[in-house]
């Protein structure tokens, strides 16, 4: 009888331990999309100490520094990330986003131009990717151009009403007001509270009597 329960009891505490060693290693992807930035940037610290080699580890990092608008870091780990796997896409496209926020226009575009000329149709940030171009073009006052960034965009994710927004101001800009109010009633049909889209759309009929 005693024999049982010594043995049941160190069955039950290597369960314990093992349960607890499988469960303390948290998954930096699971942490990401649950908003946990930090602690997923901690894992992938983690787990390239284990293996430098590993690129899930860059691209999740990245993602969660992105996120956590830590761009310089991002930046600088996503390069690292490339020497690795210098054709890695989704480095390539997270290298853009670090550009982009640090106001890095020419590399950013560099960047996205590359990932879109390179993803699959479907690939998960291609709309993503326009719709950096298209904020960037802004900043040059590069309207035309960022018509044809935005609506790239929306036709990827078309559910979006921030990305109509911005393709009716591109089109205000360059003086398209017919179809930048076309751009603001979408954005009002998916939106109908939307205060941003209703003034431009204001603006634009205005321009138009």
């Amino acid at each position: 009888m005693k024999k049982n329960i010594f043995v049941f009891l160190i069955l039950f505490f290597l369960f314990e331990f093992y349960g607890f060693s499988q469960t303390s290693k948290q998954d930096a992807l699971v942490l990401y999309h649950n908003g946990k930035y930090r602690e997923s940037v901690q894992v992938c610290e983690e787990e390239l100490k284990e293996n430098p080699n590993r690129v899930d580890s860059y691209v999740v990092m990245c993602w969660s520094l992105v996120k956590n608008k830590q761009y310089a870091e991002a930046e600088e780990r996503a390069l690292s990330g490339l020497e690795v796997s210098p054709y890695d896409l989704r480095l390539i496209e997270i290298l853009g986003e670090a550009k982009y926020f640090l106001g890095k226009n020419t590399g950013a575009m560099e960047q996205f131009q590359k990932y879109v000329a390179n993803a699959a149709e479907s690939g998960a940030r291609v709309g993503a990717a326009y719709y950096y171009m298209g904020e960037i073009f802004i900043r040059q006052a590069r309207y035309q151009h960022a018509d044809i960034a935005f609506s790239s965009a929306v036709k990827k994710e078309p559910m979006l009403d921030s990305w109509w927004i911005r393709l009716g101001y591109a089109r205000e800009m360059a003086g398209n007001y017919y179809e930048a109010v076309n751009a603001y009633d979408e954005a009002l049909r998916l939106n109908p509270s939307s205060i941003e889209a209703s003034r431009g759309r204001d603006r634009v009929n205005a321009k138009l009597q």
